[in-house]
């Protein structure tokens, strides 16, 4: 089942909760669906991770967090998958949802050429800014969604195992089977 999954890599929400660094936060850790492993959370979570993971910005951790806890979805997967993008996949992440923005905007691709200077790097921020944002934006939408569908399915046919399972079980022992099974 997809919950005894993700409980093996959870970290212990009284942990969490009493973290020095995190009292800043008062009762906001206190929300038990923060932590919970439910058919909504998981997926909520999903989203809002992998959104947060195609956002070209720094603090992408910090964005998931406060966007998991104000929907209320299970903090530590929404964190947790933001390092999806971390230092070895960003160039080739952040490459592709430029040249997505490029062609989704009909925008030719910019022709860098390096200087070390402060007005090359505004210069450059300027000519690849929108397509970069506009392609994560998109690729960040899209992954969002797809997970949070495939996640719920996957969830789905993991409780419908479950259930026959438990009503072959019932039916060698002979007992009558459950409703919904």
């Amino acid at each position: 089942m997809p919950k005894k999954f993700f409980k093996r890599w959870m970290p212990n929400h009284e942990t969490v909760r009493n973290h020095k660094s995190l009292q800043f936060l008062g009762t906001l850790l206190h929300d038990p669906n923060l932590f919970h492993l439910n058919r909504k959370s998981v997926p909520g979570a999903f989203s809002i991770g992998l959104f947060c993971a195609f956002i070209p910005v720094p603090f992408q951790m910090a964005i998931a967090a406060v966007l998991a806890i104000w929907s209320r979805v299970n903090l530590p997967i929404s964190v947790g998958l933001v390092w999806l993008t971390n230092p070895v996949t960003m160039p080739p992440v952040f490459y592709f949802c430029y040249k997505l923005g490029t062609w989704l905007l009909g925008m030719p691709a910019h022709a860098v050429k390096f200087e070390v200077s402060l007005t090359w790097l505004i210069s450059e921020i300027e000519a690849v800014g929108a397509p970069l944002l506009f392609g994560s934006l998109v690729t960040g939408a899209v992954c969002a969604v797809t997970a949070n569908l495939l996640i719920r399915l996957i969830w789905r046919l993991a409780v419908a195992r479950t259930w026959q399972a438990r009503s072959k079980r019932r039916r060698q022992v002979g007992l009558k089977p459950t409703n919904g099974a």
